[in-house]
């Protein structure tokens, strides 16, 4: 069989292509597994657990239809007790550590004020919300809360988690997750946690 040319160029091209989506894909790996792993150094470094409730669903709990993406794809009331110390904001991240990307962020609130204790359900989902703070896009690509949307199969699990600074997020690292989490290692102070599950 004659191969000419332009067969080799076009089958050189497609492998560059997939070569390209596998690194790609691994680098991303990559990314949310640090992110994860940063997560984990924030608890660990966090001088006490303060609580982390909801009215909606209990802790370890599945997270009700409403919430979801098959629902109203609301965010759920929160309320949380027990802060302690000089705290100058609080963190809100919320994830899906079962995600197929290892890491799948659903929601990110910076600068929350330390007088709050709740978030009613229904938070709007735009950059800034007086009296709550700002929010980052999630993994969904839009500003806010995005509900649980995992693939068929077993129900994946969901963490809520607030962590107690002893500062606020400067406004050049809005964009940047993975630099806001590096950034809070050397200022949290407390941290709460709330497990939800979900399925389809």
């Amino acid at each position: 069989m004659r191969i000419n040319g332009r067969t080799v160029i076009l089958t050189l091209a497609s492998l560059v292509i997939i070569i390209a989506i596998i690194v790609g894909s691994l680098m991303f790996k990559h990314e949310t597994k640090t992110q994860l792993e940063l997560v984990k150094s924030l608890v660990e470094n966090a001088k006490y657990e303060f609580k982390l409730e909801s009215t909606a669903f209990p802790n370890g709990g599945e997270i009700p239809k409403k919430y979801t993406c098959d629902g109203e794809n609301i965010s759920p009331p929160l309320k949380w007790s027990g802060i302690q110390g000089n705290v100058k904001s609080l963190l809100l991240l919320v994830y899906d550590p079962d995600a197929p990307s290892g890491f799948f962020v659903h929601w990110v609130i910076v600068n929350m004020p330390p007088s709050i204790s709740e978030l009613p359900e229904n938070i709007p989902k735009k950059k800034y919300v007086e009296n709550v703070g700002y929010q980052l896009k999630n993994d969904f690509g839009y500003f806010g809360y995005g509900g649980p949307c995992p693939p068929p199969g077993k129900p994946h699990r969901y963490v809520f988690i607030i962590l107690a600074l002893d500062t606020e997020v400067p406004n050049e690292m809005y964009g940047n997750l993975a630099e806001i989490l590096e950034y809070a290692k050397a200022h949290v102070v407390g941290y709460a946690v709330l497990l939800g599950y979900y399925g389809r």
